[in-house]
């Protein structure tokens, strides 16, 4: 899998960055049951403390790994995780509907991907849709790589919100995935419940104009109580903005396309700002 000019990066190949981490478990397993058919009980106990000494071997090698990996390898595993996943997401309706497509392909078109670069991140999107797609294998592999950063993380789960709302209403099995992307990223789940509550706000209104934004939807895009005191308005405010600003996610290894994502949230969050001041300025 290629996602910028003259870098090659295989899906397998990202898909192994995972298994290293977790072979934690496997080593003890397999030693075990080797050990139990050979030597039966001597060879149980046995078989588990050479497992564990080559659990330890592979978790030392997996850290290694991972200090190797070049800015432009995370970046690529970052393009890569985004659209297989996403790609998993609209599956998960049963079938990928044209909204689905029309959506990937307008978040193509404001991360400014050239042709080859949206070639790549149409296959990825087609690997994701398939039935043995390790879903929780790659995002295993996306948290090992940024797991210290977590505005990365949170900002990977946002990326993904576009694509359960493309149709308007999100299914059961949609719900369920989103989850199961907040456990595997370690992402608290309030703070999944309201980045949902968040986008359905944004869906709602016209996004990034003052003018379409109504007051309750403001105060849901900052998380806030309409009787939140200033000083909590802002603090809400400044939070959400160094969340989302750029220069502190580019030097996290976030792809510079992505950064649109993240300059369009930054937008909206200062939107949401302004209009409250202005409504409770006017209340008095």
């Amino acid at each position: 899998m290629r996602l910028s000019e003259g870098q090659d990066y295989p899906a397998g190949q990202l898909l192994r960055l995972s298994e290293d981490g977790e072979v934690q478990v496997w080593g003890k397993v397999l030693g075990a049951l080797f050990g139990l058919a050979l030597l039966k009980l001597p060879g149980l106990v046995l078989g588990v403390l050479l497992g564990h000494l080559a659990d330890q071997w592979f978790l030392k090698r997996w850290a290694q790994l991972r200090h190797r990996l070049q800015p432009e390898d995370e970046q690529i595993l970052f393009m890569y995780s985004s659209f297989a996943v996403m790609g998993h997401l609209a599956k998960a309706r049963g079938v990928v509907t044209q909204a689905h497509i029309a959506q990937a392909n307008r978040f193509m078109q404001q991360l400014g991907l050239t042709t080859s670069q949206q070639r790549e991140a149409q296959a990825a999107f087609r690997d994701g849709k398939a039935v043995n797609f390790p879903f929780r294998e790659q995002l295993q592999a996306f948290y090992q790589c940024y797991r210290s950063r977590s505005e990365v993380l949170q900002l990977f789960l946002e990326v993904q919100l576009g694509t359960v709302w493309a149709e308007g209403k999100i299914v059961p099995e949609q719900r369920r995935l989103l989850t199961v992307i907040a456990q595997e990223l370690k992402i608290a789940q309030p703070v999944l419940e309201q980045l949902l509550r968040s986008y359905q706000s944004r869906q709602e209104q016209t996004t990034g104009n003052v003018q379409g934004l109504t007051l309750a939807g403001a105060y849901q895009l900052l998380d806030c109580s309409p009787e939140c005191s200033e000083l909590e308005l802002k603090r809400a405010y400044r939070k959400l903005m160094a969340q989302h600003h750029p220069d502190k996610l580019v030097s996290q290894g976030v792809p510079a396309a992505m950064l649109e994502v993240a300059k369009q949230r930054s937008q909206e969050i200062q939107a949401a700002y302004e209009f409250i001041k202005q409504q409770r300025a006017k209340a008095g």
